[in-house]
């Protein structure tokens, strides 16, 4: 059987990537960062953020 391979998504989850790691789990789009979660957890101090326990 053949296949089609998948469409391009245009918006939706699919679309917003971490700009770090590369997941589309959790990804903060606030103010342009793309980042996700855990890697805002590790880099948010360097970029100015209180990470709070």
């Amino acid at each position: 059987m053949k296949h089609k391979p998948p469409k391009d998504r245009k918006f939706g989850r699919g679309v917003v990537r971490c700009r770090r790691c590369g997941t589309h789990v959790g990804v903060i789009q606030k103010y342009g960062l793309m980042v996700c979660r855990r890697c805002i957890n590790e880099i948010g101090p360097m970029l100015g953020f209180k990470v709070y326990s």
